[in-house]
């Protein structure tokens, strides 16, 4: 058993050695005078998206823990780039994996999940998912990774090349090389909450702004304290936004929050691929939609300096969902007023 965990330990440490750091770039945008705006992209990595780190950091953090064990399934409760991202450490450890998920989960991440020889369990709505993976880790005898109640503890915030520490050491030689704020939106609480962390730990003045999307618990639960909310439908932008508050979600280490129409997360995707030619995933539009907002406070202001946000994942996952006008007129509505109101950040174009 020792000998299988430290052979594990050491197939996904190799695999980390391998991956280079995922690029930080500026946006030039020119409606904005005095503050930098960084996008860091997570779509680089091996799986593509922000979740592989943190899929990383759970397979080590249940082989520490005695958890894993040679042939026994694992199971997640994931829409998708959790599970894709899973899957793939599984298929590297030879462990079987099952993912429950809505049935709402875009097909281009059911065909990852399955590429990487991970199966789909699928059920109604985000609300089910929970219930859904205890019962199937029961019957199967696996193990429920539970990414929304370790993803705060798994990963070391104090440093380790953690998604933080590559940031400010990216950032060292820019004109603003402390962001006078990061924006990061919140699926599991799990990267706001090494964020958070890591700017108090290594005592810097920047300010954590957690955004959120329609149809989340997160952000009224901030607003009055209450972390016993729950709503009884699912974020409609895929990877972020609850229908409860997740255990990983960590109040505390967050400065602010901003709330995010869905219309708007969408319509910044269609404006950010014009803006650099490239397609990114709903939740990328829903945190640059926020740092945009926080640029203009800055101008109003009149301060200077610099803010961060990520690319999650790539638009390609979703090119049948997001990418699809007809899709997005009925399921998420008109996004034309808030592309009206992206134009005033783009002039020039």
């Amino acid at each position: 058993m020792r000998g299988w965990v430290s052979e594990a330990i050491t197939r996904i440490e190799a695999d980390f050695q391998r991956s280079a750091d995922t690029h930080l770039f500026r946006l030039d945008v020119p409606g904005i005078t005095g503050v930098d705006i960084y996008l860091k992209d997570e779509s680089t990595h091996p799986t593509g998206s922000l979740k592989h780190r943190l899929a990383r950091s759970l397979f080590l953090y249940a082989l520490c823990n005695g958890k894993l064990q040679e042939g026994r399934p694992v199971i997640e409760a994931s829409s998708g780039s959790t599970a894709v991202s899973e899957a793939y450490f599984a298929r590297m450890l030879g462990l079987p994996f099952i993912a429950v998920m809505p049935k709402s989960t875009a097909r281009s991440k059911i065909e990852l999940i399955e590429f990487y020889g991970g199966q789909c369990h699928f059920v109604g709505s985000a609300p089910e998912m929970h219930d859904a993976a205890v019962a199937l880790a029961e019957t199967t005898g696996g193990y429920f990774m539970d990414q929304f109640m370790y993803a705060e503890r798994a990963t070391d915030w104090r440093g380790n090349n953690n998604i933080a520490d590559s940031i400010f050491t990216q950032m060292a030689r820019e004109p603003h090389p402390i962001p006078a704020a990061i924006v990061m939106s919140a699926g599991t609480g799990g990267t706001s909450a090494t964020l958070g962390r890591y700017v108090r730990y290594r005592g810097y003045n920047t300010e954590l702004v957690v955004v959120d999307p329609e149809n989340s618990v997160f952000f009224d639960s901030y607003q009055s304290g209450d972390k016993t909310l729950t709503r009884a439908c699912s974020s409609r932008i895929e990877g972020i936004g609850r229908p409860k508050v997740e255990p990983s979600f960590q109040h505390d280490v967050v400065d602010r929050m901003i709330q995010v129409p869905d219309t708007a997360s969408v319509a910044t995707i269609l404006w950010l691929e014009a803006l650099i030619g490239r397609k990114a995933g709903a939740s990328t539009g829903t945190n640059i939609w926020g740092a945009l907002q926080v640029a203009r406070e800055m101008m109003a202001e009149g301060r200077e300096g610099s803010i961060v946000t990520l690319m999650c994942d790539s638009g390609r996952r979703y090119l049948d969902t997001y990418y699809n006008p007809d899709w997005v007129a009925e399921r998420i509505g008109d996004i034309s007023p808030h592309l009206d109101v992206l134009a005033d950040f783009t002039p020039t174009r």
